[in-house]
């Protein structure tokens, strides 16, 4: 097995390649403006530093969110593209999980929030580092307060909003290391990975204009 994992649903643009026993090479750049002009570049570099070539990679596994639209699209499409001209599976799997795989939280339940943008968190909640509590969402924080309340919580989005995550810790952002340690983990167990489709839980941005003003004569 040579499992290359990549990230691009929070800032910071991670590929990581895993042999099936241990994670072999990494690189992770956090500028959240430029994930298409950084992630091809990381991807050779990981293949460069473990002393391997693209098509010795047996399958890809990609962050599927929540993120941005933008950022979030890089990736998938990146994975994608990689999985059919190498004619291997490619593999989706949430971002938040990948976060708190690399937070090892094992000592009882804790959140998972990262910036959503727009004073919101995309979050959810753990009862360890490999197991999911809930689905993920996206909310302002103060609307979850009651809900995390007493929970410790990674991620870039409660270290932003310490009145709702008062014990915020480091990770901040996604790692395709912990994501493909996941990935093997659940793969050697006969789990089924998700399809790498994008998990959005809302509209992008950029909305098409209801009403066009008219600017041909008539």
């Amino acid at each position: 097995m040579l499992l290359l994992a990549l990230d691009t649903a929070t800032p910071a643009v991670t590929v990581a390649l895993h042999d099936g026993r241990d994670v072999i090479a990494s690189s992770s750049q956090v500028d959240a403006r430029r994930h298409g002009e950084l992630l091809l570049p990381a991807v050779d570099r990981v293949l460069a530093d473990a002393g391997l070539r693209l098509d010795a990679v047996t399958g890809v596994v990609v962050g599927v969110g929540p993120g941005p639209y933008t950022g979030l699209r890089v990736g998938l499409m990146t994975a994608d593209t990689l999985g059919l001209a190498l004619g291997v599976p490619v593999h989706g799997l949430c971002t938040l999980d990948g976060l708190a795989h690399a937070a090892g939280f094992d000592g009882g339940p804790f959140v998972v929030a990262t910036d959503a943008r727009r004073k919101e968190v995309y979050w959810a909640t753990y009862a360890d580092s490999r197991t999911r509590l809930t689905e993920p969402a996206v909310d302002r924080p103060a609307d979850i307060a009651e809900r995390v309340a007493g929970l410790p919580a990674v991620g870039a989005g409660a270290l932003l909003y310490p009145d709702t995550f008062p014990d915020a810790h480091d990770p901040q952002h996604g790692s395709a290391a912990a994501l493909a340690e996941l990935a093997v983990e659940r793969l050697a167990a006969g789990q089924e990975l998700p399809a790498p489709r994008p998990l959005y839980l809302r509209r992008p941005d950029a909305q098409v204009p209801k009403n066009y003003k008219v600017v041909t004569p008539k």
